[in-house]
């Protein structure tokens, strides 16, 4: 039997916090010989079509009375910002909507918010004691006003116990929803359903907001280049003069060009690389640590466990103790319910 996910509508909503993870939960089936996927459900506090924030309207398909009636797998929680007269960024919180998700999370076997949905979780006392994320620019604004959750504004999507999920910014909705792919129906699939979405990468929770292809950004086509040729050969020796020699280009002249168009050197950028491809590898694999070492070109586990400490903070063992994403879990029953008849 079909998953049921419901998404919550209200107005002025984030389009593509809407939108974008039934995208990805549509292309299970076609990735996987299991007879089951998800059932996606809108709902909304009316039948009446809701206005995103971009202006496109959406019709809902049920209200949030009709889906109660059912038992939901997940219950997924977009959110919204208003910017005022000075610029400032607000998040949405809607009591109406804050009342529903609090009650209909009562029903679900987990709840994730998209983006600044998380002050909405927050809000109906589902983020308490809990460490969560959101989108960059709200993080300060969440922390301040519920200093019960401990507030991340790093990772780009966090699962808690209690299957409550948090994420980032509005394209990490992808993320978290093939996050959510992978946990119930493996990693494998989860990254077939990635390259059908053509997607970089399928990126691991534990990977910043700000990480290395999205943060260093270059103008030239040859940084271009040096990027992707350290990409396809991280597990490869990368020294300056290598990289020079790729370039065509003196050592110094190197150095000076990662200096001004990506802000770091040669060395800096080639470490947060190889951390990154690590934390990938520790969240979706179980490799050893020496496998993870050799494959990210580190060579040695010291030589891992430093970079970790240096970048992140933590430990390899501690990274995938906290990021690992869990097996595939066996679907649980969800009994059928009539639909709700509307009167007129």
């Amino acid at each position: 039997m079909n998953r049921l996910i419901v998404i919550v509508l209200f107005e002025g909503v984030d389009l593509l916090d809407v939108t974008g993870p039934p995208e990805v939960f549509s292309l299970v089936p076609r990735e996987t010989t299991e007879l089951v996927g998800y059932e996606v459900v809108l709902a909304a506090e009316t039948p009446d079509p809701v206005t995103t924030a971009a202006g496109v309207r959406i019709l809902p398909d049920a209200t949030f009375d009709e889906v109660g009636a059912r038992a939901i797998d997940t219950l997924l929680v977009p959110g919204s910002v208003e910017v005022d007269g000075e610029r400032r960024i607000h998040p949405v919180i809607e009591p109406g909507t804050v009342a529903r998700v609090k009650a209909l999370a009562t029903r679900s076997r987990r709840v994730a918010s998209v983006c600044v949905g998380a002050h909405i979780l927050a809000a109906a006392g589902l983020l308490d004691g809990k460490r969560a994320t959101t989108h960059w620019s709200t993080a300060q604004r969440l922390a301040a006003d519920h200093p019960a959750v401990r507030v991340d504004p790093d990772p780009i999507f966090i699962r808690e116990e209690g299957e409550v999920w948090t994420s980032a910014g509005i394209s990490a909705c992808l993320d978290l929803s093939l996050a959510l792919v992978a946990e119930d129906f493996g990693e494998p699939v989860a990254l077939r359903v990635a390259r059908q979405l053509v997607m970089y990468l399928k990126r691991p929770g534990g990977q910043s907001q700000f990480s290395v292809p999205l943060e260093q950004v270059s103008t030239t086509r040859r940084v271009e280049d040096l990027r992707h040729h350290i990409l396809n050969n991280i597990d490869r020796r990368l020294t300056v003069p290598d990289l020079a020699a790729y370039a065509h280009v003196s050592d110094r002249q190197l150095t000076r060009i990662f200096k001004t168009e990506l802000g770091t050197t040669p060395h800096a950028y080639i470490e947060s690389a190889r951390v990154e491809l690590a934390g990938n590898l520790l969240e979706t694999t179980d490799d050893t640590l020496e496998r993870v070492a050799s494959r990210c070109g580190f060579g040695t586990v010291d030589t891992l466990i430093r970079a970790f400490r240096r970048r992140l903070a933590t430990t390899p063992s501690e990274y995938r103790a906290r990021f690992r994403v869990t097996p595939v879990r066996p679907i649980r029953p969800i009994r059928p319910v009539r639909p709700v008849r509307r009167t007129t």
